[in-house]
């Protein structure tokens, strides 16, 4: 971005012909005027774009002990009860696919949405939302 900025930058400095010496000086301090304008507001647009942000979710099954898996990835996050913590940006919901096992019981796929509203890591941590799932025995 700063190289494209100063390209155009200099592609104006090539389009102004002075003579004189001080109108030269009023051509730079234009160009370079444009030059500051442009990277002041891109460091404007990064510091508004988007940000971190968490969701914790608990999960538990009744009965405890089973294995939550994400099918997104098919990382294993553990075996319930478990506290998992998500990261999104700027505060947007993250839609979350897991299947749940357990031997002796069917497998349970269950799909929901993180809120991920919390700044930090530790506030998330402090509000897990509950994901509760009763597993059925095996015939």
């Amino acid at each position: 971005m700063a190289v494209l900025i100063w390209s155009v930058a200099k592609s104006l400095q090539g389009k102004l012909q002075v003579s004189e010496e001080s109108m030269l000086t009023g051509s730079k301090r234009k160009i370079w005027m444009v030059y500051l304008l442009a990277v002041a507001a891109m460091l404007q647009l990064t510091a508004c774009g988007s940000s971190k942000t968490y969701g914790d979710v608990k999960f538990i099954t009744i009965p405890p002990g089973a294995q939550v898996v994400n099918l997104k990835d098919d990382t294993n996050l553990g075996m319930t009860p478990v506290q998992v913590t998500w990261e999104g940006k700027d505060g947007k919901p993250e839609y979350v696919t897991v299947e749940l096992t357990k031997k002796g019981y069917k497998n349970d796929i269950t799909s929901f949405w993180v809120n991920t509203r919390h700044e930090t890591r530790e506030a998330a941590a402090a509000e897990p939302q509950p994901v509760t799932v009763e597993l059925q025995k095996r015939k």
